[in-house]
């Protein structure tokens, strides 16, 4: 862990980092994932598609290892409602998403996407034939929910790895593992 984190705090270290260290900014970034959760009109298994290839670019074990609908509270509005949860077989395709014959061609679009962002975001802007590919299944609005999505992923996401976060869980089924 690259900060110091009492032991009573650290399996729920964002928790205290609300409190104890940058509050407003902390709780703005909680805040902005909160809503991804709950107000994205995308379908689950497409939003976990990306989601999870954001994961793994970021090498965040708290995020590999996250599943939405284990792991999140799903009173209210929620992604959780937003058809079918993705099973195991699901999260091993994203590897190979390219060859997959579990995905879609929508979800391996929006996992594309995720990378692009993630890795070359600067070649994707410029990327012709993605865009023509993307808009042809997505509408505007998907795209635009999708990139801010895929925005608290990366940001929170490598936030947690690069202080070490990620090392202690608030995941329920990491806690049982560990």
């Amino acid at each position: 862990m690259r900060i110091a984190l009492p032991e009573a705090h650290q399996m729920q270290p964002l928790a205290h980092l609300s409190e104890h260290y940058a509050s407003e900014i902390v709780n703005a970034g909680m805040n902005f994932s909160a809503v991804t959760y709950q107000m994205s009109k995308l379908p689950m298994r497409l939003f976990e598609g990306a989601r999870y290839r954001t994961a793994l670019i970021n090498g965040c074990e708290l995020c590999q290892n996250f599943r939405v609908a284990r792991d999140r509270n799903t009173e209210g509005r929620s992604i959780t409602h937003n058809g079918p949860a993705p099973d195991e077989a699901f999260y091993q395709a994203v590897h190979e998403y390219k060859s997959s014959p579990l995905l879609s061609s929508r979800e391996k679009l929006a996992i594309e996407y995720a990378e692009g962002l993630g890795l070359y975001p600067q070649a994707l802007a410029r990327d012709e034939d993605f865009w023509a590919r993307f808009k042809a299944e997505f509408s505007d609005d998907e795209i635009v929910d999708l990139a801010y999505c895929i925005a608290v992923w990366m940001g929170i996401g490598r936030v947690a790895h690069a202080l070490g976060l990620d090392g202690v869980c608030a995941i329920p089924a990491m806690r049982t593992a560990a």
